[in-house]
Parts: C-alpha cells; sequence; structure tokens
C-alpha cells in the first residue's frame, strides 16, 4: 500500500471517529504511524476537509440523488469528504487516482453497494467541476 494509500486511511479513520463521536477534527492526530509522509498528507487531509468541511458538504449535498447527506453511512460521507477535498484542493493528484483510492476504501471498508455509490457520486462532482 503506498504511503498515500495509508494517509487516506488515516485519515479517514480520524474522520469517522469525530464524525461518530460528534466532535471536531483534531489539529494534530496522535498516531503510532512513523513514516512522515504517511503523517504528513493524512494531516495535511485531516486540514483540508476541517478548513473546508461546509463547502465540501454541499458540493456532496449538490450531487446526491434521493438522498441528504445525513442519511449516507459514516464511512461513506467520511471518504468522500477526503476525496472532494483532494478533488477539489489538491491539483497535484489526478481525479482518476481520487476516485480510484475512494472507490478501494469503500470495497475495503463499507458495503457491497458503497463503492459504485461513492464511484458515482464523485464522478458527478468531478463533471460539475471540469
Amino acid at each position: 500500500m503506498s504511503a498515500r494509500s495509508k494517509a487516506r486511511k488515516r485519515a479517514l479513520d480520524t474522520l469517522f471517529e469525530v464524525d461518530l463521536r460528534e466532535t471536531s477534527i483534531p489539529l494534530i492526530v496522535q498516531s503510532e504511524e512513523n513514516d512522515a509522509e504517511v503523517l504528513n498528507y493524512s494531516d495535511q487531509l485531516l486540514q483540508g476537509v476541517k478548513n473546508n468541511l461546509v463547502e465540501i458538504d454541499q458540493l456532496i449535498s449538490q450531487n446526491l440523488k434521493e438522498w441528504t447527506i445525513d442519511r449516507i453511512p459514516r464511512v461513506d460521507r467520511n471518504i468522500l469528504r477526503i476525496a472532494v477535498y483532494e478533488l477539489t484542493h489538491e491539483k497535484s493528484v489526478p481525479a482518476g487516482v481520487v476516485i480510484s483510492e475512494a472507490v478501494a476504501l469503500a470495497e475495503s471498508l463499507s458495503t457491497d453497494e458503497s463503492a459504485a455509490f461513492v464511484n458515482g457520486t464523485l464522478s458527478s462532482i468531478n463533471k460539475s467541476q471540469n
């Protein structure tokens, strides 16, 4: 698994916990991870989501069909948040990579339908941004 894949997973774990506990995203996340690239990129993702959460959630909401953002399972919602941040603010990461990584997380951590849902939602958002 690449460092950025690990960073996305680390950011997802943190966002899921924050969402579950209904707390705010911490400035610094404690971790047993010792790879500086993983730590730096996951912290960058967390700060990006934290600083742009309203915009990110609006973009997700605008691209949902017959759903509200509150109805999306926590795992999927936070996968989408990370990916939307990357799509809109991390221009050095190709959109295809962002979407593939998000779909892979959904396949491994969520329901059978989640990967298709995440893929469709992110594809719609990506098209609306171009």
